[in-house]
């Protein structure tokens, strides 16, 4: 049935997918799959551009201009940006940079996990003006916005990860996301994360228009951030798309897709005339096809 539907849209959504496993898709299958869910659900045909974070560096622009050009390219294309977790220094300026392209042309944008951690560094160096700001998996700085978390042993990397499902409790209404995810006071997510932001710097983040609207139990782990005067900038810690179904996608997924076809403020117009868990069915095509979409489980 989905292979059915997707053959008859005719309108094509395109999210640049900036990692550095791109010559291996596969890495990406869940959140190839949670972009899929949430393409259907919006009637688009969805067009993954795979474009390798080391190709958008300045090393590249010196060494392989062409490689280089290709790749800037194909993410100025693209209607959406999403960077997804991973490990490792490898490929990290690349991501930072397609998340300020992603900022400062208002294009949007999804983080998850390590796309979390890099929408952090970025903003701290470009917008808070911390210009050696990094996160101490990558460099010692003076600057650690990104640091591990407490329970993790120095040297021992076995068993120290944020393993399993956590709940997020939204701190704030006006949470774009916490309407996507159907008003609801928490959410229940899978973790795979050893760092996170440092509690040190939230203030300044905040003064500075990045909110943190999302948070752990004891308020000390920034679970979502969302981007003042944004279409949609976003990003979580957790990884929504391991939930996702075809019949009921992952939340943060739907609502890149929707910004990305243009469609997310007339969505979110219809969500805040909701009351209790929504009920977006209609008999029209469109943004509004299902039922029950939000209800989070």
């Amino acid at each position: 049935m989905e292979t059915a539907k997707t053959e008859r849209q005719l309108d094509e959504v395109s999210i640049a997918l900036v990692g550095k496993y791109t010559a291996l898709e596969d890495a990406y299958a869940s959140v190839i799959k949670a972009l899929n869910h949430a393409a259907l659900f919006c009637n688009r045909k969805l067009k993954v551009l795979f474009v390798h974070a080391t190709d958008l560096e300045a090393n590249t622009q010196k060494d392989d201009p062409v490689k280089y050009h290709e790749a800037w390219q194909q993410l100025c294309s693209a209607h959406g940006v999403l960077v997804p977790g991973g490990f490792g220094s490898r490929g990290i300026e690349g991501k930072i940079a397609a998340i300020e392209w992603a900022r400062t042309q208002s294009k949007p944008f999804l983080g998850i996990c390590l796309g979390l951690q890099c929408a952090v560094i970025e903003f701290a160096r470009h917008v808070l003006l911390y210009k050696d700001a990094n996160s101490s998996e990558f460099d010692k700085c003076e600057h650690q916005v990104v640091v591990e978390m407490p329970e993790h042993n120095p040297g021992v990397m076995g068993g120290t990860m944020r393993l399993g499902r956590r709940t997020t409790h939204f701190v704030s209404d006006d949470s774009i996301v916490k309407k996507l995810y159907g008003n609801v006071e928490s959410i229940d997510e899978r973790h795979r994360h050893r760092y996170e932001v440092n509690p040190s710097y939230i203030d300044a983040f905040e003064q500075g228009g990045m909110k943190f609207v999302g948070r752990s139990d004891d308020n000390e782990r920034m679970e979502i951030l969302e981007l003042e005067n944004h279409p949609y900038f976003v990003a979580v810690q957790y990884h929504p798309e391991y939930i996702s179904r075809p019949l009921k996608p992952s939340a943060p997924y739907l609502g890149l897709i929707w910004a990305a076809c243009g469609e997310l403020k007339n969505v979110l117009a219809h969500l805040t005339k909701q009351s209790s868990p929504i009920d977006i069915a209609t008999k029209s095509p469109g943004p509004f096809s299902h039922v029950n979409l939000f209800r989070h489980t």
